[in-house]
């Protein structure tokens, strides 16, 4: 009876996935990959459904930038419009940069099912309906980041934080050209994740960016690689769901993290 319930639970977790694909997803893109007017970068970061065309702003977060010497300093600039955020910093040292939105909680969402129907409430105040079967307790968690290079790329930037989710490059991410590919390691705390789903975006601005190009899993090393088959500008993103620290408002944290890139012909 244990096994069939488990099951059970499984497939109606495996049917949330397409909703959860589609639902706002944060993202935060440099306007240009290559800083110009003086070093100067200027980012945008929303949430949106359709990338990167912004609908809500990414709020409640400190943006952050590592420099090329590993150091972590605050964006110069922050300014919150009600659809995105605009953020500008000044490169000042040659190398790569990597930019931050900082991990933001956002709401708590529960899930459930009742006479064949899945409903979901991030409302604290709604109570379960009677008979209903609670499938999903969780806050979500964001996190959103880009790199950007000043002159050549370097990669003490590319150092993983060793805490919560993030995909680490192999394959520079300010180095990425047709017929070639991008390889990177996706971690959570500081481990390997193996098995886990990466959705990889392109950011056309039209109906197409709201479906994967590619759905990768990684291994047991927790590594994956996406063929550049074609330039333009992109976004991988993964969901993972581990336990809530003590004191949390859920059980679990429902960890988002987006990384976007650009890939050129040679």
């Amino acid at each position: 009876m244990k096994n069939t319930s488990s099951s059970l639970v499984g497939c109606l977790l495996a049917a949330l996935v397409p909703i959860l694909a589609h639902a706002h997803t944060p993202y935060l893109a440099p306007v240009g990959f290559e800083p110009v007017h003086g070093g100067r970068v200027t980012l945008d970061a929303a949430f949106a459904e359709e990338f990167f065309v912004p609908e809500v702003v990414f709020d409640d977060s400190e943006f952050v930038v590592t420099g090329p010497d590993g150091v972590r300093v605050p964006a110069q600039t922050v300014h919150r419009l009600k659809t995105r955020a605009v953020i500008e910093h000044t490169l000042t040292a040659k190398g790569t940069y990597r930019f931050s939105s900082g991990r933001r909680l956002g709401a708590v969402f529960r899930t459930w099912t009742l006479d064949g129907k899945t409903e979901t409430t991030r409302d604290p105040a709604k109570e379960l309906p009677k008979g209903a079967q609670l499938i999903a307790h969780y806050q979500s968690v964001n996190l959103a980041e880009s790199y950007v290079t000043l002159g050549a790329p370097s990669r003490t930037a590319l150092t993983p934080t060793g805490s919560g989710l993030e995909i680490v490059p192999v394959t520079h991410p300010s180095d990425l050209y047709t017929g070639e590919t991008f390889a990177f390691e996706l971690r959570f705390d500081g481990a390997p994740l193996a098995g886990a789903t990466v959705e990889i975006f392109p950011a056309t601005g039209d109906g197409s960016s709201q479906q994967a190009a590619a759905r990768l899993t990684t291994d047991a090393a927790g590594k994956a690689t996406f063929a550049l088959t074609r330039p333009g500008i992109w976004l991988a993103l993964v969901r993972h769901r581990a336990k809530a620290p003590a004191g949390a408002p859920a059980p679990e944290y429902g960890y988002g993290y987006t990384l976007s890139f650009r890939v050129l012909d040679p």
